[in-house]
């Protein structure tokens, strides 16, 4: 699977997982009925704690992006259907924004940034 997780990351590693997996699902990479690694197999992988492997799985399934059957693992749901949480979203992006700003963007930098990494995240060639 696509996924890594990288200790010296100021993100928990937990969070790493799920926006990982997120993206994997918004790109169609990932679609409704796809099966995701166990926790068990996916926390080997990454050489992780099966307990953040866990965490990362039980938030996506909140946000109702994952499917979990006791016994049968996790699977990717219908993404369109994803519930959006516009206010939980600008606070998410509320601090990205601001630290862009003290970095020194300019507006047109930050929506040419965001651009490109929408085209990114759909895979558009253009």
């Amino acid at each position: 699977m696509l996924i890594s997780a990288d200790p010296s990351d100021d993100q928990p590693i937990y969070r790493q997982i799920v926006d990982q997996l997120r993206q994997l699902i918004a790109a169609g990479i990932l679609q409704p009925g796809d099966p995701l690694p166990s926790v068990r197999q996916l926390a080997a992988d990454l050489g992780v704690n099966l307990n953040t492997v866990a965490i990362a799985y039980r938030e996506l399934a909140g946000e109702g992006l994952v499917e979990i059957k006791h016994g049968r693992g996790a699977r990717v749901t219908a993404a369109r259907e994803h519930r959006f949480d516009e206010e939980r979203m600008r606070k998410l992006l509320v601090p990205i924004l601001s630290k862009m700003i003290l970095a020194g963007k300019s507006d047109g930098e930050i929506v040419g940034l965001l651009r490109e990494e929408l085209h990114n995240i759909r895979g558009d060639k253009t």
